[in-house]
């Protein structure tokens, strides 16, 4: 086998690797003899078929493995001999016609592009300040929580007269489209409390002041968004029969309303609505001091960057932008900007990723930072609790592909080493509202 370095630009490096038809003949011989063993051919005892009888019946599929596994070897051969530590995975071009390197014709020759990883020394995290914002509950908030939990949890009562906002009333109803009436436009015993914007735009409203025993026709248009295509933008008309109007109680922060939680009593009830805000301003706090740490980090390096690396990561911002400007849910600044600015500002962020992932990677790497069996076991079991009933199908998916399980241990590697860095950095605290906590960060 030979290798050879035809090429080295910056990050970028290029070899040249050649295996001999006579190699791969050794290669393929030496395959045969080792699966021999366990190769059971008609008319020859079990193990015992002729090597030259294997060849011709299952030569090819196993030069293609022979091949493979020499370009494998060889593109190891050209990394490890060099001293490389790569940025991605190579990139492998064949060279020569297939069919005469499997039939042992020609020579296996095949090059290779890969990037290397930039030479740098991450900052001492001991040298990085951080802002932590810390933010107390207030307790009007609570009483709003357990406020909004009263409305939400209202109880109905029978009520004589019309409908008014707020009513629940139980309904019989048919759609049609001109006089055809429309798969899954009909029910009976329907509850519906008018306000709600559960049913689409209009068909509430036109049930304002209806009253028990009373039909109507309703009009609606159904939005142009509408999941069922066959409906969308349709005008269509409801028969509707009003069966009962209920109106609700009053919205009462009590007792009652803690055992319709299964709670004992108010205070149990407080206690988890606080413990829930307490639960939602610390994965704001962690993510507020998660960005402070990674714009220290920002700050304190420079280098050059994997140009398919930095490409790569941009491909992938961009077209997530270029679907949300589709959908016209772009922001207000970005809509503004020009596509050269819009542009070139996701190119700063596709760059900042990079460098925070190679600084963070280089980090955990120097380290030694690992990720333990247990904590890819409950990445993956929680994972799995999201499709109830398929839960081994969905392990075994991401157990028996890496790229897959790459991404469930990417972010917690991540995390392992954010944590690290932040047990020596210099962390200082700011007091600042719960709203100011809460805000939304720009995209990084």
């Amino acid at each position: 086998m030979e290798v050879c370095e035809t090429k080295s630009e910056g990050l970028s490096r290029m070899y040249q690797v050649t295996v001999s038809k006579d190699e791969l003949a050794t290669k393929l011989e030496a395959k045969i003899a080792e699966a021999a063993p366990q190769i059971n051919l008609k008319g020859f005892r079990p193990g015992k078929a002729p090597a030259s009888h294997i060849k011709r019946l299952y030569g090819p599929s196993i030069m293609k493995d022979v091949i493979d596994q020499a370009v494998q070897e060889g593109t190891q051969k050209a990394i490890e001999d060099n001293k490389i530590r790569v940025a991605q995975q190579p990139n492998i071009h064949l060279e020569g016609e297939y069919e005469k390197i499997a039939a042992g014709e020609m020579d296996l020759a095949f090059h290779f592009h890969v990037e290397v990883m930039p030479e740098f020394t991450p900052a001492d995290p001991a040298s990085l300040e951080v802002t932590k914002l810390v933010a107390e509950v207030p307790e009007s908030l609570i009483q709003e929580r357990l406020q909004a939990l009263a409305e939400s949890n209202r109880t109905f009562a029978t009520k004589a007269g019309a409908a008014e906002s707020g009513d629940s009333l139980t309904i019989d109803f048919e759609g049609f489209i001109g006089d055809e009436a429309f798969e899954g436009g009909k029910a009976e015993g329907a509850e519906l409390v008018i306000g709600s914007g559960r049913f689409i735009p209009g068909f509430e409203e036109q049930l304002t002041g209806a009253a028990a025993g009373e039909h109507r026709t309703l009009s609606v248009t159904f939005p142009e968004d509408y999941p069922s295509e066959n409906l969308a933008g349709k005008e269509a008309r409801f028969e509707v029969e009003v069966k009962e109007v209920k109106a609700p109680d009053a919205a009462v922060v009590d007792e009652n309303l803690a055992k319709r939680f299964g709670l004992e009593g108010l205070d149990p009830l407080k206690n988890a609505v606080k413990l829930e805000l307490d639960n939602e301003m610390r994965i704001a706090q962690r993510t507020k001091l998660k960005k402070s740490l990674l714009d220290a980090i920002d700050a304190a390096h420079s280098f050059d960057l994997p140009p398919n690396m930095l490409e790569g990561e941009f491909q992938e911002i961009w077209r997530q932008v270029q679907q949300e400007k589709e959908a016209g849910r772009l922001d207000a600044d970005d809509t503004a900007k020009s596509d050269e600015d819009l542009e070139a500002s996701y190119r700063k962020i596709a760059e900042r990723r990079v460098r925070l992932g190679l600084v963070l990677a280089e980090t955990g790497r120097m380290n030694n930072i690992q990720i333990r069996d247990e904590e890819i076991a409950r990445a993956l079991n929680a994972q799995a609790r999201r499709f109830p009933g398929r839960e081994k199908e969905v392990i075994d998916f991401y157990r028996r592909t890496p790229g897959a399980l790459a991404q469930i241990q990417a972010p917690i590697y991540e995390d392992k080493v954010i944590d690290f860095i932040l047990e020596l950095a210099k962390v200082t605290e700011k007091a600042v509202t719960r709203d100011e906590l809460l805000a939304e960060d720009a995209i990084v």
